[in-house]
């Protein structure tokens, strides 16, 4: 077992294991939004930042892919980490402020607005992709990817079509942290055929 501190509580994780598992093993709280057991992490929200200490060193990590080490000092909620994710959900406010999840996440940091430009205010989904990923790694069906760059990155089926690839299992609805997916499942599976048996008659 390797031994290192959280919030100065001594905790002890599997070698392998990162810092987010282990805080989660021992009931220590890290907010997170693109992070989920089922897939491999990805780091793409970063609001799960940490801060390691030592001395008067410190930086800020990302908790869900920082692997752990003998002797670490972590804090979870120090003043330099809550600064840092104030500063992202201010981001997230610009990029997804139709999310009521994302709102009263910010307003739990004293986050009501933002001084970034909001390109989409309809927008939920922050790109985190984990919808994509469960599709993947955990359905196997690759029916969902993310289709263009900088402001006109946006998450549906392979070149913007219905894939029929999708089996409309719903792993992406559960997983998506905002509920983005709801409104695009059928843009990504298309119409089904049962519905189009009926509008035929």
């Amino acid at each position: 077992m390797i031994k290192f501190q959280i919030n100065d509580q001594e905790v002890s994780a599997q070698p392998g294991w990162t810092v987010l598992e282990t805080a989660r093993e021992h009931n220590i709280h890290i907010p997170t939004l693109c992070y989920h057991e089922a897939v491999e992490p990805s780091g793409a929200c970063r609001l799960c930042v940490v801060e390691l200490k030592e001395g008067d060193w410190s930086k800020v990590v990302i908790s869900c892919m920082y692997p752990v080490e003998e002797g670490l000092q972590v804090y979870t909620d120090s003043d330099k980490v809550k600064n840092v994710r104030r500063w992202i959900l201010e981001m997230l406010l610009a990029q997804c402020p139709a999310s009521v999840e994302i709102q009263a996440l910010a307003a739990q940091y004293g986050v009501s607005g933002t001084r970034f430009e909001v390109h989409d205010a309809d927008e939920q989904c922050i790109l985190c992709g984990l919808c994509t990923r469960v599709c993947q790694q955990v359905v196997g069906a690759d029916a969902i990817s993310t289709v263009g760059r900088g402001v006109h990155k946006k998450i549906g089926a392979p070149y913007m079509e219905p894939s029929s690839a999708c089996v409309a299992c719903g792993s992406c609805v559960t997983v998506c942290p905002t509920g983005a997916m709801r409104q695009r499942l059928d843009s990504v599976r298309g119409v089904p055929k049962v519905n189009l048996a009926v509008n035929a008659r």
